[in-house]
């Protein structure tokens, strides 16, 4: 993994190959670091039994996003640039998690080097969380995951081929999106390394842009749109491509939570577009309207963390509707974050039960969804991830609010980390500023809830949990 990692570090360099590359002393010293200790953990690990059971896997999969995360920051801390360690940790994890929130400014005229690392951070976050979803998060019994558990994700002799086989597939879809979604912005209209940038944070929901004005910058409806298109292919399930690949046709249109999650994103931006242009005071253009609309709301919902302009002006209908969206996140085995479609779903199955024993306390009544069914399990462990979702989003809100910063920066910042959204809302960490103002003590809990966010925090929580150490 870590000799992996030094040889992408290598890329920002190599592709400004014929240019100036003014970090490259920065970027080789850290290839340098990162592929020593690769070598040196390959070496004392050599020919050693693996313990795939659960207690290995956790500490093996939070120890892992967190040495990576801390991997991460290196370039952005040896750059010549002046980055503070907290600043360095906050983008690296930002970027892998990719969660899109940034610490740096004057992204206009930054050296190109330091925002390809940033863009190539979040397409390796990317393709490590689908990775993490099939085979990790319902083999550890996280959250609910279970429910999306397949013969791939059981870590056994029997199970190797298969896992092998879809990660090649789950490789091929995430490349050939990518790719196809470079080209598209090229032809739009972008500069290729605009292009390249934005073709793999899109892919990836990750939302690092190369301009401080996000896609903004690109004044182009076409181009929100293809991005909106981008956002949302990886807002879905990708085993599901690789189904459809492998000659399953329509298995992603019967899916639940895909059918749920393009009728948010079709539906809001309708009637935020009819708000909006209640709301207005001069003239509104009702395409241009829906079509910004329709962009913003993606990025949310994906937790994508792009904006186009200050949605959180739109209006008070519109700031707390944003808010709401910040929750929702993706489906299951995508890029995204956010406490996914599916949980939604299964509370109202909950509450559709509830409501029907009342009725009929005699009926025997069965659970499924998309198929399968619904065990006890899982529903005591998406309740338990709920929980701990709110007390953690309470805890970091408190630790903010500590801080000194106001109530909708400690609550927004707090969620944004959680649910790996990007920006907040506000006029602080908003979609028109970022958190370099924050303090550094700030950064380093929103680091952590970052990280807590991806692993779907119950994986952190058992980690630092006395009990697991004692067993």
């Amino acid at each position: 993994m870590f000799v992996l990692l030094s040889i992408f570090m290598t890329l920002p360099v190599i592709l400004l190959a014929g240019s100036v590359s003014p970090n490259a002393t920065a970027f080789a010293e850290s290839a340098g670091i990162v592929l020593a200790a690769g070598l040196l953990g390959m070496l004392f690990t050599y020919r050693k039994p693996r313990d795939l059971k659960p207690r290995y896997m956790f500490v093996l999969t939070v120890s892992s996003w967190l040495i990576i995360s801390l991997i991460a920051s290196l370039p952005f801390y040896l750059s010549h640039q002046g980055i503070s360690l907290a600043d360095a940790v906050f983008e690296g994890t930002s970027g892998i998690t990719t969660t899109g929130a940034t610490v740096l400014t004057g992204l206009d005229t930054m050296d190109q080097d330091l925002l390809l690392w940033r863009s190539i951070l979040q397409w390796i976050g990317g393709i490590g969380i689908i990775g993490m979803f099939v085979a990790v998060l319902p083999f550890l019994r996280v959250g609910g995951m279970r429910l999306f558990a397949t013969e791939s994700s059981e870590w056994t002799d029997k199970a190797l081929p298969r896992m092998k086989t879809l990660s090649r597939g789950l490789l091929v879809v995430y490349v050939v999106f990518s790719v196809v979604a470079v080209l598209t912005y090229w032809l739009s209209g972008m500069s290729l390394f605009d292009a390249f940038n934005h073709g793999l944070t899109s892919i990836a929901t990750g939302g690092y842009s190369t301009s401080d004005l996000s896609m903004g910058k690109f004044n182009s409806d076409l181009i929100l749109l293809e991005a909106s298109l981008f956002m949302m292919i990886g807002g879905m399930p990708f085993f599901l491509f690789v189904r459809e690949m492998h000659g399953q046709h329509g298995v992603i249109w019967r899916d639940q939570q895909v059918r749920l999650f393009i009728t948010i994103l079709l539906l809001v931006p309708f009637f935020l577009t009819l708000y909006r242009w209640y709301v207005a005071t001069g003239d509104f253009d009702p395409l241009h309207g829906y079509i910004a609309t329709l962009f913003n709301v993606t990025s949310v919902v994906t937790t994508t963390g792009y904006a186009s302009e200050d949605y959180a002006a739109w209006g008070p209908l519109a700031f707390v509707t944003f808010f709401f969206l910040m929750f929702v996140g993706g489906c299951s085995g995508s890029t995204s974050g956010g406490m996914k479609i599916f949980r939604f779903q299964l509370s109202l199955i909950i509450l559709r039960e509830q409501l029907m024993r009342l009725l009929h306390p005699r009926a025997v009544l069965t659970r499924n969804y998309n198929g399968r069914a619904v065990s006890d399990e899982i529903i005591s462990s998406m309740i338990a991830y709920t929980f701990i979702f709110l007390i953690c989003l309470l805890v970091i809100t408190v630790a903010l609010a500590s801080m000194q910063l106001d109530f909708v920066t400690s609550l927004t910042g707090a969620l944004t980390s959680l649910t790996n959204v990007g920006p907040g809302l506000g006029d602080i960490i908003g979609p028109a500023g970022n958190f370099q103002s924050l303090p550094d003590g700030a950064k380093w809990i929103l680091s952590l809830g970052m990280l807590m966010g991806r692993l779907e925090i119950l994986s952190v929580i058992i980690v630092l949990s006395p009990a697991f150490w004692r067993g």
